[in-house]
């Protein structure tokens, strides 16, 4: 599954007072969608290091500390190796780095398979991941049919309504441009464009305060996943996805609760300055 071109006629941008607080969502996927403690993300991990020292021969004492900072510096060790000159097959990367992973340590989840069903908005995933990767994690967990489309990397970095962003006065770096992940700015951009939604009324799940400060940036509604204690540029925290319909009911509310909450504050407003 790739992402839909499925936008036709959404509406995402009318201002239409009885229209719903919320029209789209955008969930990141891995450590959002399943929890950290599945033991994926210290496999995927373990093999991005396993690929800098096979690879690309990176000594294997330097490999954790190096990951490490161009994790934190580039949102993605992929992204942060292109930026700092390393070449590689991209795909060939993800293939090493995700194909390894041990996919049998997720199960169908039927709770939130209905949870995410009964959401009345857009749905989307939104994942610094390729999508062969998200594809599979959809299916193990029973998810595959349950989201609008995937921006993911190849929708994110290869889409052509993004070629014009790549040119540069560089030969070399048009034809090598640099690669586009979560948290930057242009991420968040190029995701909403995809989506077609408008950010003052969507939604994003995240477990990485990075990321939720990213799309806090970007005008976009932010829930962090995975922790009870807000970070910076979080709107709402939650220990686990599973916990949104008790944190978040506005999700499942009528269009017509906010207009009667408005026309009510606005009485009560008039009232007071009578």
């Amino acid at each position: 599954m790739t992402l839909k071109d499925a936008a036709q006629g959404s509406g995402a941008f009318e201002t239409d007072e009885d229209c719903a607080r919320y029209e789209a969502i955008l969930f990141d996927l891995d450590d959002t969608l399943y929890p950290l403690s599945s033991g994926l993300a210290a496999a995927c991990r373990q093999n991005i290091e396993a690929y800098m020292v096979q690879k690309l021969g990176i000594d294997i004492h330097e490999v954790p500390a190096l990951c490490t900072r161009l994790y934190k510096t580039y949102g993605t060790s992929m992204a942060g190796l292109w930026a700092e000159g390393w070449r590689f097959d991209q795909d060939d990367f993800h293939r090493f780095v995700h194909g390894r992973l041990p996919y049998q340590l997720l199960r169908p989840d039927p709770f939130l398979r209905n949870l995410i069903l009964s959401m009345p908005q857009r749905k989307f995933i939104f994942t610094n991941a390729d999508a062969v990767h998200a594809e599979i994690v959809l299916k193990k967990l029973g998810l595959e049919d349950c989201f609008e489309g995937i921006i993911c990397f190849e929708t994110i970095n290869r889409h052509p309504e993004f070629a014009k962003d790549q040119h540069s006065d560089s030969d070399v770096a048009a034809s090598q441009p640099l690669i586009v992940c979560k948290p930057s700015q242009e991420a968040m951009r190029r995701a909403i464009l995809l989506a077609e939604v408008d950010p003052a009324k969507t939604l994003y799940f995240d477990d990485s305060v990075r990321n939720i400060a990213g799309g806090k940036a970007a005008g976009l509604h932010t829930v962090l996943v995975g922790n009870s204690v807000k970070c910076e540029g979080a709107d709402h925290a939650i220990t686990s996805i599973h916990n949104v319909k008790e944190a978040i009911p506005e999700i499942w509310a009528e269009p017509h609760f906010f207009t009667e909450l408005r026309l009510s504050s606005n009485a009560v407003a008039l009232e007071t300055m009578a």
